[in-house]
């Protein structure tokens, strides 16, 4: 069993000392809660609603600098896994939408969002790499970044990977809906962890960003897409449960099936062909 806590806090464009330390203070907070896996929105040390590419670059850092030497630490100190969203500045010039997953033992993924979201595109390049789902100390991870959740193609691959758990920094705007109904985002999420037998833990931030107003719709679902939290919509809020990873790995739905085993991959690709 494992103790999951999605952090859903604010981060501004322009602080990034500011949103440094309040990642340092959530996740030290987590851990002291008896967290094992703490989470962070995306783009959680820089903010999010940058006003041009040139800002976006500015708030950038690369994967060796001091910022992943500061959460490589941390995650040491406390003995956890940390998951948080930055913007990556790449070898190759690029600035990348990135999340980083590290447990005591280092960085353990480093991803890049493939499935930009609106003016994203102004100030990202998409990564071109698969979610990652890697080993560590706590049990078989993945990770990916919020659009990307609503690809079921994309869900799917963590799934043949594996991945015992699935985590997603986000941050998703707060878009109107019907009374009474729950936002739409977090229903894929359901929908994506049920079809797969596949936990997903989603940390989304709170708070405006140059304007714009998020959901804090952070959620953790279990492998059958019931959610094992309470949403705590607009409100700075820690969401924790406690998972059973091993479940995730019965992928049967009663006695006959199985929603790995039973794919036919031959026919999906026909039809894909086709469609494309």
């Amino acid at each position: 069993m494992v103790t999951v806590s999605c952090r859903q806090v604010p981060s501004v464009v322009g602080d990034a000392p500011g949103n440094r330390r309040r990642i340092t203070a959530e996740a030290r907070a987590a851990a002291a809660a008896g967290a094992d896996i703490v989470l962070f929105p995306e783009l959680a040390a820089s903010g999010y609603d940058f006003a041009s590419a040139e800002q976006a670059r500015a708030e950038a850092v690369p994967l060796d600098g001091p910022l992943l030497d500061e959460w490589r630490a941390l995650a040491g100190e406390l003995g956890i896994v940390l998951v948080a969203g930055y913007a990556e500045l790449g070898d190759n010039g690029h600035v990348y939408n990135s999340a980083v997953l590290i447990d005591p033992d280092g960085v353990r993924a480093n991803y890049r969002k493939a499935h930009l979201w609106d003016r994203e595109a102004d100030h990202f390049t998409p990564g071109a790499a698969p979610p990652p789902v890697v080993d560590t100390i706590l049990g078989r991870l993945g990770l990916l970044i919020c659009y990307d959740l609503e690809f079921p193609e994309w869900v799917r691959l963590a799934a043949l990977d594996g991945a015992e758990l699935l985590c997603a920094p986000v941050s998703w705007p707060a878009f109107p809906r019907p009374a009474g109904e729950r936002p739409n985002e977090v229903v894929k999420v359901q929908a994506g962890a049920g079809v797969n037998r596949m936990p997903i833990a989603v940390c989304d931030r709170v708070d405006a960003d140059h304007g714009a107003a998020w959901l804090g719709g952070s959620v953790i679902v279990d492998p059958d897409g019931y959610p094992l939290t309470s949403l705590a919509l607009g409100e700075e809020a820690a969401i924790t449960a406690t998972i059973d990873l091993a479940a995730s790995r019965d992928k049967s739905i009663g006695e006959r099936n199985d929603v790995l085993a039973d794919r036919r991959p031959p026919l999906y690709g026909a039809i894909t062909k086709e469609r494309v």
